[in-house]
């Protein structure tokens, strides 16, 4: 990876007069950190601090190639675990206070999880190799965290990065140079279990093919193990089974029943299955179409030996033809062709130590043949025998639920209605108005019809505020120069209370002797509105 010339650079060099001693400089040549390899059984690395000559920090591991190392700060002391995470790349991860940081090859990063991680710390290596010769530590992307002890993390992700240039080492090293005192690890498991890191090119194993050869002497060359014999019967059903289960392909309650195997392998294996108190139910499935009948029999003999060991009946659910294929629609236009019986594609038996009602077949309406003389009536819905109707259909009763919504809101109207007839009356009671009658034995006006076409004109409705144009007047004005009784009847109290007209006196009538000629009563009073049949005025 290229590096940015303005940051701070740390070169990779090792040191002339001890080969166990590597210094990191900067472009003038002032040394930084020095790192020191100690011999022993064990591995174990210093980094020194050459201008004051103390320890900074100090890597453990069993060997150089191990996959967890110990990392001891000094002044202050820390301890931090450098471990190895990959599986076929370069990872290395460590903790340092509240952050986790990862090597990657010539890069690590401070993991941000779910965001994406920052790019901390980077290095510049041969093609091939993981031997550092410049780092370069990012101070612009540390600054965007909290990290209190700066100088610690730079001497861990060092002290890291010279470990794996150990472990490369170790790796590429020819079996003739080793020796008992370097710091190697030399035995065959230690040098195998390098292979698995993924670090290793052509070359790696090729040195590791090297290793099968015996060493100069009279010790014998190792012999192999023989290799187990294949398994058979149930084990190997059980086999099929796990790894069937752990790709993800099948659920631990299934068996499905496939070309290899015989009859009685897996029904001993669903029998084994079953006697596990944890599991209520399995399930057994056809691999393939050939293998329908197979099921079947599985399916017996399992219920065989459970019967056979005295204990409780299973309950049975079986589906045919589970899985459709899916395709292009097509419109056959052709009449259907006259089809033989044809076995299910596919079977699925559920074998269940409880009653599962989900599973329970369910009977399907079909209608009545026509051999029976019943006919289906598609427009009314209603099965007919010779004209009359058997009973309704789903139509009929749609419409009577219609119906039955209809009367509700009839007669939620007319509960309104009355309830606002009762407090326009209780209205007019408070301001001392008569009741007002309401008769309800006439139909209401259709407003939405048009009027009825009749010869007479409409009633005349009276209003008490305007007198009515009936003949009353002309019986009050006559010719004969008196007037006529009323007709109509006053109210005795009320508003419109009025004292009763005064009675003809005792005399003779106007025309008579006593009453000059031309004499016309005046009238007192005016005449009062007309009362209507309602008790209105």
């Amino acid at each position: 990876m290229s590096l940015d010339q303005n940051l701070f650079t740390l070169n990779v060099s090792p040191n002339a007069k001890d080969p166990n001693i590597v210094d990191l400089v900067d472009g003038s040549g002032t040394v930084h950190y020095r790192k020191e390899k100690l011999s022993g059984t064990a591995y174990t690395v210093r980094l020194h601090d050459p201008t004051a000559d103390t320890v900074l920090a100090t890597a453990t591991a069993p060997s150089a190639v191990s996959k967890h190392k110990t990392l001891q700060l000094h002044n202050p002391d820390a301890v931090i675990e450098l471990k190895y995470t990959g599986t076929l790349s370069f990872k290395w991860t460590f903790k340092w206070e509240e952050h986790e940081f990862e090597w990657k090859r010539e890069e690590c990063y401070i993991l941000r999880k779910p965001d994406p991680a920052v790019l901390v710390a980077v290095t510049k290596e041969p093609t091939g190799r993981l031997k550092t010769t410049t780092v370069q530590i990012l101070d612009y992307n540390l600054n965007r965290f909290d990290i209190d002890d700066r100088k610690g993390l730079e001497i861990v992700i060092l002290t890291a990065l010279l470990t794996f240039h150990d472990m490369n080492e170790a790796l590429h090293a020819p079996r003739s140079d080793d020796a008992p005192g370097n710091g190697i690890g030399t035995s065959t498991a230690a040098l195998s279990g390098l292979l698995g890191i993924g670090l290793g090119n052509r070359k790696a194993s090729s040195s590791s093919t090297n290793l099968n050869v015996a060493p100069e002497g009279d010790s014998p060359t190792p012999v192999l193990p023989p290799r187990p014999p294949p398994r058979t019967g149930s084990e190997r059903i059980s086999e099929l089974h796990m790894m069937r289960t752990l790709q993800g392909e099948g659920e631990a309650n299934e068996v499905e029943v496939g070309e290899e195997g015989s009859i009685e392998e897996f029904s001993r294996f669903a029998y084994g299955l079953l006697k596990d108190d944890a599991m209520l139910f399995i399930t057994v499935r056809s691999a393939s179409p050939a293998e329908v009948p197979k099921v079947l029999r599985v399916v017996e003999e399992t219920k065989r030996l459970r019967h056979k060991s005295g204990e409780d009946e299973l309950h049975q659910y079986v589906m045919y033809d589970t899985m459709a294929r899916k395709g292009p629609r097509r419109i056959k236009l052709d009449d259907p062709r006259p089809q033989a019986y044809a076995p299910p594609q596919s079977l699925v038996i559920h074998l269940s130590k409880i009653d599962i009602p989900e599973l329970k077949p369910r009977a399907e309406v079909k209608d009545p043949p026509s051999e029976l003389g019943w006919t289906v009536k598609k427009n009314v819905g209603a099965i007919e025998n010779g004209g009359a109707t058997a009973g309704s259909s789903v139509g009929n009763q749609e419409k009577k639920g219609k119906g039955k919504d209809k009367d509700a809101r009839e007669r939620e109207k007319a509960q309104k209605r009355a309830e606002k007839e009762g407090r326009v009356a209780e209205k007019d009671h408070k301001h001392g108005s008569p009741p007002v009658i309401i008769s309800r034995t006439h139909p209401d006006h259709n407003k939405f019809g048009q009027p009825a076409l009749s010869g007479s004109p409409p009633q005349h409705r009276p209003n008490f505020r305007q007198p009515s144009p009936s003949p009353m007047a002309a019986q009050m004005h006559r010719q004969d120069g008196h007037s006529a009784p009323l007709t109509f009847s006053v109210p005795n109290s009320g508003p419109y209370h009025a004292s009763p007209y005064p009675s003809p006196g005792r005399t003779s009538a106007p025309g008579a002797p006593g009453y000059p000629a031309g004499y016309v009563p005046p009238h007192s009073t005016p005449p009062r509105p007309p009362v209507n049949s309602r008790g209105r005025w």
